[in-house]
This record gives C-alpha cells, structure tokens and sequence, in this order.
C-alpha cells in the first residue's frame, strides 16, 4: 500500500512507535553503564553487579530497538501511512527529521554493535549517538506539540488512535 493511502496509522504501528520511544528513552537513561563496565574491566577491576546488568540491559534493549525498527519498516512498507500534513517548509522539516530517526535508530545500534565486536573505538561514534537523540527528540516533540496546540490538527492524534 503507498504511502498516504491510510487515515491513520495502524495499531501496531502505534504500538511499535512507543515502545521503540521507551527503549530509546531507557538507552538514554542507563547507557553510560556500558562505560563503567569498559572502564572496570580495562583496569582489571570487577564492575558492579548492578552496573554490569545494566551494560547487559543495554546490549539487549540496542538489539531489540534494531529488529523493532526493521519490523516498523516492514509495516510502513506493506501497510502504508498516512499522507504527512503540512507542506512547504514544515513538510520537508518533518521528513528530515523522521529521516534521521531511522537514520540513527539503526546506526546508533549497529555501531555499538561494531564496537563491541569489531573494534572498541567505533565506541565514541556510537556515543554521539545521545546527543543527537535528546536533540532530535526534542524537535519531534516540539513539532508535535506545534501541531496539535497552533495548527490543531490531527498529526499527535494518529500516533495514540488507530485509523485505517
């Protein structure tokens, strides 16, 4: 199905889109543990018990966020999406910005993939991945919020209530 050919987005898409937001959310929040744990280790230290959980918790969540993406592709491919509101401007900002979502939804993973398992130093091109998820983040917020108090549209609306 094309893009735009749906009202809304489907609920699993809907359930995808958040439970990849708390995921993310949940790296941002408890990802420096993988540092502590690195450093520990260099130094031939035991890391904390509850560092090392949260390292492990990382690894997995980053794997998770990685096939749930692909899975959120799969659908936007197959099921379609609603047609963007807005044009000009707006419209190219809002696909720039989803662009780099993907973007760093999948590079974020895959090089801390790499750095695990290829070189260590592919590491500190995995960490600026932080800074531009809060910064992106924040923009898709603002944009949302945009939407739904100033143009009061239904942009916010199709990402909590399933269409067809």
């Amino acid at each position: 199905m094309a893009q735009g050919m749906r009202q809304g987005y489907s609920g699993l898409q809907i359930l995808l889109h958040w439970t990849i937001a708390l995921l993310v959310l949940f790296q941002l929040i408890f990802g420096e543990s993988m540092g502590e744990v690195a450093e520990a280790l260099e130094h031939g230290e035991t890391p904390d018990a509850s560092e090392q959980f949260l390292a492990d918790a990382h690894y997995w969540v980053g794997i998770a966020i990685l096939v749930l993406v692909g899975l959120r592709v799969i659908l936007r491919v197959t099921q379609g999406a609603p047609a963007p509101i807005g044009s000009g401007p707006q419209l190219l900002i809002a696909k720039a910005i989803h662009g780099i979502f993907y973007l760093l939804l999948i590079a974020v993973p895959v090089t801390g993939l790499l750095a695990v398992y290829v070189d260590e130093e592919i590491g500190e091109i995995h960490e600026i991945g932080k800074p531009l998820f809060i910064a992106f983040i924040v923009l898709h917020v603002l944009g949302a919020l945009f939407h739904h108090f100033k143009l009061k549209d239904e942009t916010l609306r199709r990402m909590f209530v399933p269409g067809r």
